[in-house]
């Protein structure tokens, strides 16, 4: 069974990539050049070119600030592209699973968001990012939109390794402390991928929808940082004193949502997933990360 994975040299995709997978599963995970969400004619030849017993949509336009200048970008990408996907999957009647984001939502209140709240973004990549899952829901009967938020890892671009190299020449970082969130370990996120794809392959009546998957857990930015430089000073690495700042203090092209907790109850229900705590995940990640020497890689 040949699986194809979109956005393959990303963090989940990635991840994906290093998962133990049964004997029957092959993964491709094509480069840009060859599969470029941007581009409906080159995502087509990418789609038809093999017998594809399922799609993973890993790929996205996740530049928040810059998604409010480039909005024809975001929206190709985030939007057009998965809804072109999802009539792929669904005429071959294939399994798809899409990430998408936090970043539907308002961002108001203290709750955690579930699946059935209200969406209301903020900017572009929110505003591209839901069209995408709406396209692919009412496309695709048999597609699964998994939502997520804060995803880090030891691959590309992310808040962790962000703060690992900065630490490495700066005793102090002034961190945002009133956006409250879910950290997510790409592994992590990629395991559920993993689960769920597999029973959708098996099962034709494996449940299906809109669900949301981080790890357990929540804090803020500053929190966030401030556990990464614990341990990662445990194992000898960059380390530094975190300063907590309110968002005013860093002001930002595009508004970010203050309330990202995500509500995984549903996915636990409906597939016995219950994601560990972001605190592991991150220690995980950093100890990958920080070599011998102290110094990040």
């Amino acid at each position: 069974m040949n699986i194809l994975i979109t956005g393959g040299s990303g963090q989940v995709g990635q991840s994906l990539l290093e998962l133990d997978w049964p004997d029957s599963v092959r993964l491709f995970a094509p480069m840009r050049g060859d599969c470029d969400l941007a581009d409906p004619a080159s995502l087509a030849a990418c789609l038809e070119s093999w017998d594809w017993a399922g799609v993973i949509n890993a790929g996205a336009y996740t530049a928040v600030d810059k998604a409010e200048s480039e909005q024809a970008a975001a929206w190709a990408i985030n939007a057009n592209a998965p809804e072109q996907v999802a009539r792929f999957c669904a005429d071959k009647q294939i399994p798809l699973i899409h990430i998408s984001t936090d970043y539907v939502f308002s961002g108001q209140g203290t709750r955690a968001w579930r699946e059935e709240d209200a969406t209301a973004p903020l900017g572009v990549y929110g505003a591209s990012k839901l069209a995408g899952e709406q396209a692919v829901l009412a496309l695709h009967p048999k597609a699964v939109v998994l939502r997520t938020a804060w995803v880090i890892s030891a691959f590309g671009h992310n808040f962790l390794k962000t703060m690992l190299r900065l630490a490495a020449d700066r005793d102090e970082l002034r961190v945002v402390a009133d956006q409250f969130g879910c950290p997510t370990s790409a592994h992590d996120l990629a395991t559920v991928i993993r689960t769920i794809l597999l029973r959708q392959l098996a099962q034709t009546d494996a449940p299906t929808g809109l669900f949301h998957s981080v790890n357990a857990g929540d804090t803020h930015w500053a929190g966030l940082a401030r556990h990464i430089f614990a341990t990662s000073r445990s194992v000898g690495g960059p380390f530094s004193e975190v300063i907590d700042i309110p968002t005013s203090d860093y002001p930002t092209s595009a508004k970010r949502p203050a309330n990202s907790r995500l509500d995984c109850t549903k996915l636990n229900h409906h597939y016995g997933l219950k994601i560990r705590p972001w605190t592991e995940a991150v220690a995980e990640i950093v100890s990958r990360l920080v070599d011998k020497k102290g110094s990040a890689s």
